[in-house]
């Protein structure tokens, strides 16, 4: 019987972590794992504010890559948990640079998936010369679009989901979603934050999979999770991810150069395989892969290997280059 445990490579400890401050605010937790002489990788994880997992070290032979991952500002073990000020794409851009210069990295591959798409894109076209290709997965561009189908249109396929979600806001405040939330999450009550983010958290754990997994809804309640995604998804869409419209279709000339594979669920609720349809076709050069059985989640099976199988192929590649 195939399962996730045996689509993935086996699970790894870090050879080494540490910490970086990157202002007077935030401080990052980062780890190595792998072959410390392998060729570099760098893995950014969703949400905002999902933060990392375990899982994330094995999509990547260990023989080969040096794998690097981290919490981004205001997630996982990144301190502070769920904070939102000083928290944007271009300075997440300049915390992933102060990372590698620390590390001593030339050039690294830029592994993502769902915002951690979104973030390997803005970062690639900021520095395309530092990226020696790309492995994303469940496109999401941070268009208003996007926005509005997440707050919105989730609802099409998630009455249910959805509902229990507005049903958190007051009837009087349901026609703006996202600015009801906005006003809860950032406020300065514990009490009041921690449900809000709570509430957020749980819709989107429930839309994650093909077929709903209790166990990651409960994971997206947890305190742990759910602050850091709910504060930090809602201040990035509020500012679609602080950049211009449609900055990342525009500027993919930057790096349409550099070798790519996307990996998209047929039936991806919260990012629908339109984006990612349309970012293969400003970038035909990426290889396309639409997996006919899978949601969201990396963990279904079908996108599981599909990126195994990407950073597979980028490890042949890299031998013969």
């Amino acid at each position: 019987m195939t399962t996730i445990d045996n689509l993935l490579f086996p699970a790894i400890e870090p050879y080494r972590t540490g910490t970086l401050q990157v202002d007077e605010l935030h401080t990052l937790y980062w780890e190595e794992c792998g072959n410390p002489d392998g060729t570099p990788v760098l893995f950014l994880h969703g949400g905002p504010g999902g933060g990392l997992s375990p899982n994330h070290r094995r999509f990547f032979d260990p023989r080969h890559y040096r794998i690097v991952l981290f919490d981004q500002r205001g997630a996982g073990k990144s301190t502070p948990l769920g904070e939102y000020r000083n928290n944007t794409t271009g300075l997440l851009i300049s915390d992933i640079e102060k990372i590698r210069e620390m590390l001593g990295i030339s050039q690294w591959l830029v592994f993502g998936g769902s915002w951690g798409s979104t973030l390997a894109l803005a970062y690639g076209e900021a520095h395309a010369h530092r990226c020696l290709g790309f492995v994303l997965r469940g496109i999401f561009l941070c268009t208003q679009a996007e926005v509005d189908w997440f707050v919105n249109g989730m609802g099409w396929f998630y009455p249910e989901v959805h509902q229990r979600f507005a049903n958190a806001i007051p009837e009087d405040e349901r026609g703006d979603l996202l600015q009801a939330y906005v006003k809860r999450l950032f406020c300065d009550d514990p009490a009041i934050y921690t449900e809000a983010a709570r509430n957020w958290s749980r819709y989107e754990g429930s839309c994650l999979f093909l077929k709903p997994q209790a166990e990651a809804i409960e994971d997206f309640e947890s305190d742990a999770v759910s602050l850091g995604i709910g504060r930090l998804e809602a201040h990035y869409m509020l500012n679609t991810a602080f950049m211009e419209d449609d900055q990342l279709i525009r500027n993919i000339s930057k790096i349409r150069h550099l070798p790519a594979v996307i990996v998209q669920g047929r039936y991806d609720v919260i990012c629908p395989p339109a984006t990612a349809y349309r970012l293969h076709q400003a970038w035909p050069e990426a290889r396309f892969h639409l997996i006919g059985d899978a949601g969201h989640a990396a963990m279904e099976p079908g996108i599981a290997a599909a990126l195994v199988a990407a950073t597979e192929q980028f490890k042949k590649k890299m031998a013969f280059d």
